[in-house]
């Protein structure tokens, strides 16, 4: 991962400035540079990941033009011979295509790229800003205005604070330029008329697509690893690396000491694709010790991302401080792509497709955000193999019909398509789904209900659950991580749009608690 921080007006001050570009040295730990574009300043903290060499360093410059961008161009070596064999390329960065491409075909570039990426572009002659993020938002961007309403554009919330008020996250799927937002691309919504082929058909182009979103993520120049949670989603990308590997990968899989659920899942299927595996074991203070820091680094109140963040975000400190490992794997997406727990229950097939464009269109303030902070608060890359937008387009334009669970077996397609290939034990190929923070130990979500049990008594909850207009907390639970994330965003809890919890409007998903343990359907999902 790195970090930019962008202003596009006079009157930023440089001390401002670089005060919010400090927060972003985990992002970017390797090196750190600021211009002056125009009238603004852009900067950079670099997390070397592409093109090791200083050459790689941003801002890019040319014929006056300056960009930075946080991202990873797949196919970029394709690219510079098909797309752009004019330009003389040699960092060896991914990043340094953008550009040369903005410079061939403008802001028709980013529906082109094969990307998760954030830039901003500064165009020289036309005195202009050009800011843009993924489809899918994996990459984080927000943007602000400063006192004197200039408009200015950051990875995290925290570094635009020192400049900036007003802090939202930057739409996926969308490029600023002129005052205005564009959207280029909505990925949520299906192509039509819907793929209603055969299942082997379907299938099989699920599998295909899935492996080559893999094998395309496995180019870097520094060390891999693979977070490998025993669920089919972690589990199929880790099988498809070792397939296509001519090493072992180093698999990492964490848990409670009292109550882990995953590990022995994760050791089954380590030991089944012969990867170099680790086991992290946490406790009670670990998770009540981290908690601040989570909630800081995720920038969000949701129950269900701080929840499910704690034990990733122990994970993958405990690969920062102990392994050379500087990119990371990691599941995400498959949920909302081919249906969760609680999709069980969507009463039709247009309801479940109605959802799943919802969570795909939301995912950049809640899964895709607890990966991108996990990771690159911990000084690493992340890559979401599910993420890949070849793969998100076909299976959002399968036949919802075809999603839906009528097999007794959700993600029914997903599991099918890798049938025939041996890649995964049957019993995970077949394995329940389970809530990752419920999986890395039932105790991890229990402790901290009594921790914040003893903080509040439920006269005290109960007025300070009146305090908050906006989306209040309705649990002590949700109580804490709102107080925790007001202490370092106070007042700016708009950012995220709602907790994260099943659809409400469905029988069978009225809970008030979001953890797929609370469903009727819940099963052996948690044993």
């Amino acid at each position: 991962m790195c970090g930019i921080l962008v202003s596009c007006g006079p009157e930023t001050e440089l001390e401002a400035f670089e005060k919010g570009l400090e927060t972003l040295k985990d992002r970017g730990p390797d090196d750190w540079r600021i211009r002056n574009a125009g009238q603004g300043l852009m900067g950079f903290r670099r997390l070397a990941i592409m093109g090791l060499n200083s050459g790689g360093m941003q801002p890019f410059e040319r014929n006056g033009n300056l960009a930075v961008c946080n991202g990873e161009l797949y196919g970029f070596r394709t690219m510079k011979e098909t797309l752009l064999p004019e330009y003389d390329l040699s960092s060896g960065s991914d990043c340094e295509l953008i550009l040369p491409m903005y410079e061939k075909y403008g802001t028709d570039m980013f529906s082109m790229l094969d990307a998760e990426f954030v830039c901003v572009i500064y165009d020289a002659e036309k005195d202009t800003y050009i800011a843009a993020r993924d489809p899918i938002g994996i990459r984080p961007m927000f943007y602000g205005f400063t006192k004197h309403n200039e408009i200015c554009f950051g990875s995290t919330p925290a570094s635009l604070m020192p400049i900036a008020d007003h802090i939202k996250p930057f739409p996926p799927g969308t490029y600023y330029l002129d005052g205005k937002f564009h959207a280029y691309e909505t990925i949520e919504k299906a192509r039509l008329p819907y793929f209603k082929g055969d299942l082997d058909t379907i299938t099989g182009k699920i599998r295909d697509l899935l492996v080559e979103g893999v094998k395309k993520r496995m180019d870097s120049d520094v060390p891999v690893g693979y977070l490998l949670s025993g669920g089919l989603d972690s589990s199929l990308v880790c099988a498809i690396a070792q397939r296509y590997s001519d090493k072992p990968i180093r698999t990492f899989a964490i848990g409670m000491e009292k109550d882990a659920i995953d590990l022995k899942y994760a050791r089954e299927v380590a030991e089944f694709i012969g990867s170099d595996h680790t086991e992290v074991m946490i406790s009670r203070e670990d998770v009540l010790e981290a908690l601040p820091d989570v909630i800081k680094a995720l920038a969000t109140w949701d129950i269900t991302t701080i929840r499910a963040s704690l034990g990733m975000y122990l994970l993958c400190r405990y690969i920062h401080e102990n392994t050379d490992i500087r990119v990371l794997f990691t599941g995400e997406i498959s949920d909302e792509l081919f249906g969760y727990k609680y999709t069980d229950f969507a009463p039709d097939p247009a309801s479940f497709q109605k959802e799943a464009e919802k969570r795909i269109h939301e995912i950049h303030m809640y899964d895709v955000l607890r990966a991108d902070r996990c990771i690159s608060s911990n000084s690493l890359e992340s890559r979401v193999p599910f993420g890949d937008l070849a793969f998100v387009r076909y299976v959002m334009a399968i036949d919802p019909a075809m999603k839906m669970n009528t097999y007794g077996m959700g993600k029914y397609l997903l599991r099918t398509a890798f049938a025939d290939e041996n890649i995964l034990p049957e019993s995970i190929r077949l394995r329940d789904k389970a809530a990752f923070s419920d999986a890395v130990g039932h105790s991890l979500v229990e402790d901290i209900k009594a921790y914040a049990e003893e903080l509040y008594t439920d006269e005290e909850a109960e007025v300070l659950y009146s305090t908050y207009d906006y989306k209040p907390p309705y649990t002590k639970e949700s109580l804490l991580y709102r107080q925790i994330f007001e202490h370092y965003y106070p007042g700016m809890a708009d950012m995220i749009i709602d907790f994260w919890l099943p659809n409400q409007s469905w029988d069978g998903c009225r809970v008030s608690d979001p953890s797929a343990r609370y469903l009727s359907n819940y099963g052996k999902s948690g044993v």
